[in-house]
């Protein structure tokens, strides 16, 4: 599974726990959830968090950190 289209889905939020970082794609036309054992990405949850926000604005999206519950993701 591929990232979604940027024109579609301008916005990241991400979000972790302490076993997965969650990430929330938004935009006009709707919204698109992602989540990924932080196992599979090495590191601590902080450290991924920053390296996957640069990596996504690189790429063109417009990124936040966190702003939601997990619980809303």
């Amino acid at each position: 599974m591929g990232l979604p289209n940027v024109a579609r889905y301008p916005e990241a939020t991400v979000v972790s726990d302490e076993t997965s970082i969650f990430i929330l794609f938004g935009g006009p036309y709707g919204e698109q959830k992602m989540s990924v054992p932080l196992e599979y990405v090495g590191g601590d949850a902080e450290a991924v968090e920053l390296r996957l926000l640069a990596q996504l604005q690189q790429i063109g999206y417009t990124v936040r950190r966190g702003g939601r519950e997990l619980s809303d993701l």
